[in-house]
C-alpha cells in the first residue's frame, strides 16, 4: 500500500474486512507518517478498531498545537510550516488520512495526526475523520454508552 492509498476510503475498506488494525500499523510505518513505532504500540495495545468515523476536533485531546489551542506541546516553527503547507493542500482539494484516536478511560486521544488536524482546522474545518482504537469490548462498551 502507497502513501497516496492511505485514506478514508482504505480505512473503510480494511475496516469492513476487519483489518483496520493492520491498517493502522501500515499507516504509522508509511513515510507520510513515518512512525512504525508508535503503529507497533498501538496495534498491540489497542485490540479492538472501528471506524473511520467523523468527530468534531474539540472532542480531541491534542498531544500538540499552537500556542492558542489546549494541547500538552506546542507546535515549532518546522511544524508551523508543514500546518501551512497541509492548510494549503487542502485548500486546493487535498483529502488527509485519517486521524488515529485512542479511547483512553473517559476522553479520545489523538495519537497521530497533529499537523493535519491544525491544517484542516487553518482551513475552516471543525471535524474530520478518525479511526478509534479501544482496550477492549468493555472499553468500546464504554465509549458507545457515552457517545451513543
Amino acid at each position: 500500500m502507497s502513501d497516496s492509498e492511505f485514506t478514508v476510503e482504505s480505512a473503510r475498506t480494511a475496516a469492513e474486512v476487519g483489518d483496520l488494525s493492520t491498517w493502522v500499523a501500515r499507516f504509522l510505518a508509511s513515510d507520510g507518517s513515518d512512525n512504525a513505532e508508535l503503529g507497533e504500540q498501538l496495534s498491540g495495545e489497542y485490540a479492538e478498531w472501528f471506524g473511520p468515523l467523523r468527530l468534531e476536533f474539540d472532542r480531541l485531546h491534542r498531544l500538540a498545537g499552537p500556542p492558542d489551542q489546549p494541547t500538552l506541546e506546542r507546535l515549532g516553527d518546522d511544524d508551523l510550516e508543514t500546518v501551512e503547507d497541509m492548510q494549503e493542500s487542502v485548500d486546493e482539494g487535498w483529502s488527509p488520512p485519517p486521524f488515529v484516536v485512542t479511547w483512553q478511560g473517559d476522553h479520545l486521544v489523538l495519537e497521530d495526526g497533529n499537523h493535519r488536524i491544525e491544517g484542516l482546522r487553518r482551513a475552516g474545518h471543525d471535524s474530520y475523520w478518525c479511526v478509534l482504537g479501544f482496550d477492549d469490548a468493555d472499553a468500546r462498551a464504554q465509549y458507545d454508552d457515552q457517545h451513543g
